[in-house]
């Protein structure tokens, strides 16, 4: 299927020419003498081997990586051409029909795990990777991929392997008098493994809405510029704005990239009372909205009085994680806008938290920082080897509870042999993150996810 201009070397790109075989001779092309014919991939492939006519589909460039430098490790050859879908999923028919079979999803990655290239944590930043919605995200992942959060276990681990093989020679050589550690000692080790994991259990609130991104609802009573202020979000006209209040009916969403995170912004009908069916069910959506959101921005008039409707809005959203915006400042501020309690709480609103205009775009670097703030990106983005898969999540859990459990042994005086099955187990799920032991039903589960390509 391939006509080369020079044999394959490892490491070396090759130019040449996807053909296929005639099945007449009126369709045989004319020959060219100016170009070697190589029919085999195997290095001294005879010439005289390759078929007599067949036809030109289109020019390629085959690279030939000789194991174990490839993804997988293996001997692996790659054919790039023009990206026609057409000619890609011929060549695809041509290799199925000569003896290949399509990859299952994952299977590359899965083959470079299980040869030992990459631990789990890399492969599942190959997903991560691929997946990428925004520039940070993809920068997370490299690191990820780059064996981040692997580098950042790896001590911890070891610790953990030491205490257990302290306490493993204590038990095993009491006649040779090795010393058992005292329980003082014991607990400092545990302390000292416990310790990094909670910081590490800690990022994943940051790394979750890196990985997943963030739901932001815009709120407010009608015509007081959330369309506008959606808009200047989005960057583009996106909701429908008229000076008639109720304009938007329905939930309108677009996900844009604030500070490298995906935030999928919702703009919502205005909250009041329905002077419609349609409206009605308007503001029922924006209700749920307000509380499925990760994050509401609570949107004022800045420039006219506080009325009872906004009063009740602020009560509702107080549930939430909220940022309040004074839009309309380039109208001026009014009083309201000065010091103000949450209605039956007695919390203080004070100052909204950004003034903003959605006419002349004041405000909107300053909504865009606090955003950030709110969701912990002041904190997190110098951080490396954070958590951002909800498995990895669940495993430093596990670890963390057995060594708790081990903690209160230590302190009832449970024999150190009892111990060790909690430090044990403390150990098997730092093992499962790297994919040192883990089953094949978990592996099966999470390549599954990937797509056919890797």
């Amino acid at each position: 299927m391939l006509r080369l201009r020079h044999e394959l070397e490892p490491g070396r790109a090759v130019f040449g020419e996807l053909v296929e075989t005639c099945t007449s001779p009126e369709q045989a092309p004319p020959p060219r003498a100016s170009s070697a014919l190589v029919t085999s991939l195997r290095s001294g492939a005879d010439e005289a081997s390759a078929p007599a006519q067949s036809q030109r589909i289109d020019e390629i460039v085959v690279t030939h990586f000789a194991k174990p430098h490839s993804y997988t490790t293996d001997d692996v050859v790659e054919i790039s051409a023009h990206g026609s879908p057409v000619v890609l999923r011929h060549i695809v028919e041509l290799c199925v029909a000569a003896g290949a079979r399509l990859a299952e999803p994952g299977e590359f990655t899965m083959r470079a795990f299980l040869n030992g290239r990459i631990d789990l944590t890399q492969a599942e930043a190959v997903r991560d990777l691929i997946e990428s919605q925004t520039l940070y995200q993809a920068k997370v992942a490299a690191q990820q991929l780059d064996g981040a959060l692997s580098r950042r276990l790896q001590p911890i681990k070891q610790k953990l392997v030491e205490l257990i093989a302290l306490l493993e020679a204590g038990i095993d050589f009491a006649e040779d008098d090795v010393s058992v550690l005292p329980d003082a000692k014991i607990l400092e080790h545990v302390a000292a493994v416990r310790a990094p994991l909670e910081q590490l259990s800690a990022s994943f609130a940051y790394g979750k809405i890196i990985h997943e991104g963030l739901t932001l609802a815009i709120v407010g009573r009608p015509n007081v510029g959330k369309s506008s202020l959606f808009n200047r979000l989005v960057e583009r006209e996106r909701a429908i704005v008229t000076a008639t209040p109720g304009t938007t009916r329905d939930l309108v969403t677009e996900t844009v990239a604030i500070g490298g995170i995906p935030v999928r912004l919702v703009d919502t009908a205005g909250i009041r009372q329905a002077l419609d069916e349609a409206e009605s069910i308007g503001i029922r959506k924006s209700m749920e909205a307000l509380a499925d959101a990760d994050l509401v921005l609570v949107v004022f008039d800045a420039s006219a009085e506080r009325t009872t409707e906004d009063e009740e809005l602020l009560a509702q959203a107080v549930q939430r994680p909220m940022i309040v915006v004074g839009n309309k400042s380039d109208l001026g501020r009014h009083d309201h806008c000065v010091s103000a309690k949450i209605p039956n709480s007695g919390q203080k609103w004070g100052t909204p938290t950004v003034f903003t205009s959605a006419v002349t775009g004041e405000g909107l670097t300053e909504l865009r920082s606090e955003i950030l703030k709110h969701v912990g990106g002041d904190t997190g983005v110098q951080e490396t080897g954070f958590l951002t898969n909800i498995r990895h999540a669940g495993l430093i859990q596990d670890s963390m509870t057995a060594l708790g459990a081990a903690q209160t042994a230590v302190t009832n005086k449970v024999p150190h042999e009892m111990m060790l099955l909690d430090l044990y187990n403390a150990l098997r799920p730092l093992d499962a993150i790297t994919g040192a032991t883990t089953t094949d039903d978990i592996l099966n589960l999470i390549f599954s996810t990937f797509c056919i390509g890797k």
